[in-house]
């Protein structure tokens, strides 16, 4: 059987760090390695992970006597891996049975997938963990250029970063995170693994995300509405200016992820000026007049239809503009 390491960095996670291991260790891969970055935690991470790998050989610790900050523990990740699969996990997120089993029977079979996803499910602090089917679901296979493609076309970034096992190869071939790109390194890393390969997608629940307040996306996308458009053109700009550059209609992809991007604003907009928040609406309204300027302050209906659940979207976005009534549950 192939290989897999997983590397999971670690801030002040101590209290979900054990289950975040154990659900690694779990997984039924017989070679198997782990390796906790912790990045000088002031809580009890660091016992935590020691114990943990006291107890279990194929774990092992890497402590920071300074904070360095997330990337470096990313990108020191991808240096030590050295099996043929990758995958990062934080460590307040938990991998699904079977996810490790799943996305490597597909690597193996398709020589030409650089890196995998599935579906990643969401529950709070004050949820019990979620049931989780045992079994999985097929795979999709796109190219690496469809991938982009449709990415562009719809640049919201949708695939869950804890469901993702890489080919440790095109991993290698891409390189590392990269440091000016705080809060949108993972949709870029998709770009540049997608230019090595294929990709693979399930429908099988593949990892579990903890969400709280603490979580830095978290804080970011409530605090700052323009920037995090921003954030992600910036991702696209850092791709296409480096390893998409050579790929075939490069500057018309980055056209369609920049038009993209503003049609999305221009909802983002409505929906916060109907929720009484004008300042923020005022400044995603220019950010998508500047980015999509033939359109003008013209609704982008075709936004809302390649979105998923389109019909519930627009209900949504009635009932904030035209107060239309929830029935059931549902707009």
């Amino acid at each position: 059987m192939p290989g897999v390491d997983v590397a999971i960095p670690c801030y002040q996670y101590g209290r979900f760090l054990r289950g975040c291991v154990e659900s690694v260790l779990s997984q039924g891969i017989d070679d198997l390695r782990v390796i906790i970055i912790d990045n000088a935690s002031p809580d009890d991470s660091l016992e935590v992970a020691r114990q943990v790998a006291s107890e279990d050989r194929r774990v092992e610790v890497l402590a920071h006597p300074t904070n360095l900050g997330p990337h470096v523990s990313y990108n020191e990740g991808i240096a030590w891996a050295s099996a043929d699969y990758f995958l990062l996990l934080d460590a307040d997120d938990l991998l699904a049975p079977g996810c490790l089993s799943r996305a490597v029977s597909i690597m193996e079979d398709h020589p030409e997938i650089s890196f995998t996803h599935g579906v990643e499910v969401r529950f709070s602090l004050d949820d019990g963990l979620p049931d989780v089917p045992a079994t999985g679901s097929g795979w999709e296979i796109q190219t690496g250029a469809e991938f982009i493609r449709n990415l562009c076309r719809t640049p919201v970034n949708n695939v869950g970063a804890p469901t993702v096992v890489r080919r440790t190869s095109a991993q290698k071939r891409v390189g590392y995170y990269r440091p000016e790109l705080p809060y949108t390194d993972d949709l870029e890393m998709w770009l540049r693994l997608a230019s090595e390969g294929s990709v693979a997608q399930t429908a099988s629940v593949q990892a579990l995300r903890r969400v709280h307040g603490s979580q830095m996306s978290v804080q970011f996308q409530t605090a700052h509405q323009v920037r995090d458009f921003q954030e992600r053109e910036a991702a696209f700009v850092s791709f296409f200016s480096r390893e998409g550059r050579s790929l075939q209609g490069a500057a018309c992809l980055l056209q369609d992820a920049r038009r993209g991007l503003g049609e999305h604003a221009y909802w983002s907009a409505i929906s916060h000026v109907c929720r009484g928040y004008g300042r923020a609406g005022l400044e995603l309204f220019e950010f998508s007049r500047t980015r999509r300027p033939m359109g003008g302050f013209l609704p982008p209906i075709g936004w809302l239809l390649r979105m998923d659940r389109p019909m519930s979207r627009i209900a949504d976005i009635g009932a904030e503009t035209f107060g239309w009534k929830q029935q059931t549950g549902r707009l």
